[in-house]
C-alpha cells in the first residue's frame, strides 16, 4: 500500500504560514530528496496556486540558487492531484483535478500501484489528518519565531489523539532541524 506523506515547514512557535518562513537551501535540499520518492503530489487549491506556476517556471528558467533550481524541476516532473471545488482547469502539464469526495479518492490512491504519495499546504492535509489517512510526518522546525500566523491543525477536530513515533531527526546547516515521524 502507498504512503500518504506529510511535509511542511514550521516557526518554532508553531506558525505555518508560508510568508513568515525563510527558504533555506538545505530545507529546499531537504524536500526536494524527499519528493524524489513520490509519484503525486496531493494539493488543495490554495497550496497549489501558491505551488504552481511558481515552481515550473523556476524550472525553466533556472532562476534561482542551484538547490532552489533542482527542486523546482523535481517538483516539476512530479504529477499533481488538485482538490478544488472552483478550479475548473489546470495550465500545468502534470496537474489534474479532483473533484470527487477526498477520503474516498485518498484512499482509492493508496491502493493503486505506485510510490509513495506527498500531500502538502494546511487545510487539506488537516482535514486527512483528521481522517486518519496520513501516515508519515516531516516537520521541519526553522530557528524562527514570529508571534503571529496561522498554526498547524487550527479548527481540526481529532477524534483521538494521534500518537507517532520519532524515526529520525536531523539538525541542518541553517538550524532547522528535520523531525521524521511515522503514526502508531
Amino acid at each position: 500500500m502507498r504512503k500518504l506523506i506529510y511535509g511542511i515547514n514550521l516557526t518554532l512557535d508553531g506558525c505555518c504560514d508560508h510568508t513568515k518562513g525563510v527558504g533555506y537551501e538545505d530545507v529546499h535540499k531537504y524536500f526536494t530528496d524527499l519528493m524524489r520518492d513520490v509519484d503525486l503530489i496531493v494539493y488543495g487549491r490554495k497550496t497549489y496556486e501558491l505551488m504552481v506556476p511558481f515552481w515550473p517556471d523556476v524550472a525553466r528558467e533556472q532562476s534561482m540558487d542551484k538547490t532552489a533550481n533542482e527542486f523546482a524541476e523535481v517538483f516539476d516532473s512530479v504529477e499533481k492531484l488538485v482538490f478544488s471545488k472552483t478550479l475548473d482547469r489546470v495550465e500545468d502539464k502534470n496537474s489534474r483535478i479532483a473533484q470527487t469526495n477526498l477520503q474516498d479518492e485518498i484512499l482509492k490512491l493508496k491502493q493503486q500501484e505506485g510510490r509513495d504519495i506527498s500531500i502538502g499546504g494546511v487545510d487539506l492535509p488537516s482535514q486527512l489528518i483528521e481522517m486518519g489517512l496520513v501516515d508519515e510526518f516531516h516537520f521541519i522546525i526553522q530557528p524562527i519565531i514570529v508571534g503571529e500566523g496561522r498554526r498547524l491543525l487550527d479548527g481540526t477536530n481529532l477524534v483521538e489523539k494521534l500518537d507517532l513515533k520519532l524515526v529520525e531527526s536531523k539538525v541542518l546547516k541553517s538550524g532547522c532541524v528535520a523531525l521524521h515521524y511515522v503514526k502508531q
